[in-house]
């Protein structure tokens, strides 16, 4: 078995240097459905929503995956060549900062809209009364999560490992 595993991860990094955008894309797109899948089961749900499954797994790959991707690099560039605690701690703040707010708020919009299908004045108030309190618990989950991130994860691996702890978060 762990044969198995070591050839798909050695197939899975190759796909990382040749296509790294078109990989971070699926990863996130099959990793947000199986975050959906594993939602609606455990909210006990009789029949399997696919359309939701499906709009969630397009989130992923048409947003998570490509804007983590960019915003990845767009912070190694802001950082060039700066190491150490206090350079991670300056990418975790200014994620926080500006990434945090604006993914969390988008993702809002984009799940009542889309995949609730409801009109922009329902979407609008909903996130008028949820998204302060969306934000704040964010602010306390995912720097932790970030520095780790920054600290140990390669560029390349960022955005799996976001995807992954993502999965779990939207649970």
């Amino acid at each position: 078995m762990s044969d198995i595993v070591t050839e798909v991860w050695k197939k899975y990094l190759l796909q990382l240097q040749i296509h790294p955008l078109r990989t971070k894309a699926i990863t996130s797109g099959v990793l947000a459905g199986c975050s959906d899948f594993a939602a609606q089961k455990i909210s006990g749900i009789k029949k399997l929503q696919y359309k939701r499954l499906f709009l969630i797994m397009i989130y992923g790959f048409f947003y998570s995956g490509p804007f983590g991707h960019f915003l990845h690099k767009v912070m190694d560039k802001i950082f060039k060549g700066k190491k150490g605690s206090t350079t991670v701690g300056k990418k975790v703040i200014l994620e926080q900062l500006t990434a945090s707010p604006w993914n969390n708020l988008f993702f809002m919009m984009y799940y009542g809209l889309v995949v609730e299908g409801r009109t922009w004045p329902l979407v609008k108030s909903k996130i008028k009364n949820d998204y302060p309190p969306v934000q704040l618990t964010s602010w306390k989950f995912w720097p932790i999560i970030n520095w780790v991130n920054y600290q140990y994860m390669p560029l390349q691996l960022r955005v799996l490992f976001h995807s992954l702890v993502a999965s779990c978060w939207i649970l």
